[in-house]
């Protein structure tokens, strides 16, 4: 009974609240109609500027073959590799393609044929991106001419996103780091904010067990959480036409699993704090660590060893695995069995450390 009075009390605060209902619905529509295209690492319309010394039929239509495709702008033709250069110091080129003397005629006689790709890798990560994308366009084309001395056929089959929609993979994982935020902050601030306007000092002269008290603060986030993701799941299929693969009965599992875990950590920085400041500063750099290591916008293999190491030790990165499976490969509970028990693992530690460090005293 004592626990329905709190809840109750709780929800009541949400609602006089003027922000807090409208973060509920304003938030996650924001980010899932904007993130998705933000949060994008596809490379896309790189400025090339190409030197051509052949002036040939092959090598215009070699360029016409980069201009065509979505990953490259053309943006000048020059004499000289020089004067390429200076339009990339300028900042109007991004990649410089060298076409050598004799393209065409090696081409057709045979002979070896090189061409030079230079790329601006100030961002390393586009540079890199960029000459890949290019070396591959280059090699179609030239395979192209070839084509009818090369007996070998490929056939390329891309698993679960056939289409290569980096937005496949990047919305069920935003879903995850909306849920951070927002079933993180939240409890976060909230004892915090009673702790401030003085009303917490009202329960702490109650006999109320701290078990009860913290189960009341987790329940409303719990409810909030599950609220936030299916909205979520309704931007999804409405804006970019993504539906889980898998059941959805598996995500709610696992979400209501995930929203104890994280709004349970809130829970223990507000219980260290003092102020409503340095509780969004601590919690702030826990999110902004946890959504850096879990792989989130990097793989985790390509991280160094001991980023590699504490990852396993990141709640995100378990969740995230869930609803990437979930949606692109369909997997079920026997195929998420170590991610079941590392988040509960997770809901045990949090939770009894929420209780453990509530303080019934008075400020």
């Amino acid at each position: 009974m004592v626990l329905r009075y709190l809840i109750e009390k709780e929800f009541k605060q949400m609602r006089r609240n003027s922000i807090i209902p409208r973060l509920i619905v304003i938030f996650p529509c924001l980010m899932m109609i904007l993130m998705p295209w933000a949060a994008n690492l596809e490379i896309k319309y790189n400025n090339v500027c190409m030197v051509d010394y052949d002036h040939s039929m092959t090598s215009r239509r070699l360029a016409e073959k980069v201009a065509s495709t979505d990953y490259f702008n053309l943006v000048n033709y020059v004499s000289g590799y020089g004067q390429a250069l200076q339009e990339v110091e300028s900042g109007k080129a991004d990649i410089i393609l060298e076409i050598p003397v004799n393209f065409e005629k090696n081409l057709i006689t045979g002979l070896p044929v090189q061409l030079q790709v230079s790329a601006n890798s100030i961002n390393g990560t586009k540079g890199g991106i960029g000459i890949s994308y290019l070396s591959s366009v280059l090699n179609d084309y030239v395979g192209g001419i070839y084509s009818a001395n090369v007996p070998i056929q490929v056939s390329l089959l891309n698993l679960y996103n056939p289409h290569l929609d980096y937005k496949r993979f990047m919305v069920p994982a935003l879903m995850v780091m909306l849920l951070t935020l927002m079933c993180g902050f939240l409890p976060s601030l909230n004892i915090v904010g009673e702790k401030e306007a003085g009303t917490i000092e009202q329960l702490n002269v109650t006999p109320l067990n701290k078990f009860v008290f913290i189960l009341a603060k987790l329940i409303p986030y719990w409810v909030v959480g599950l609220v936030v993701l299916s909205i979520c799941f309704i931007l999804a299929v409405l804006l970019y036409d993504i539906v889980p693969a898998g059941s959805l009965l598996v995500i709610y599992f696992f979400s209501c699993i995930y929203v104890i875990v994280i709004s349970g950590f809130g829970l223990i920085i507000s219980n260290y704090s003092s102020t409503m400041q340095q509780a969004m500063f601590v919690e702030f750099f826990f999110i902004i660590a946890f959504v850096l290591l879990s792989g989130l916008f990097t793989p985790i293999r390509s991280m160094p060893e001991w980023a590699q190491w504490i990852s396993k030790f990141n709640p995100l990165t378990y969740f995230i695995e869930v609803m990437r499976m979930v949606y692109l490969k369909g997997s079920g509970l026997t195929d998420l069995w170590g991610q079941l028990v590392k988040l509960s693992g997770f809901m045990v530690v949090f939770g009894a450390w929420a209780v453990w460090s509530y303080r019934k005293t008075s400020i």
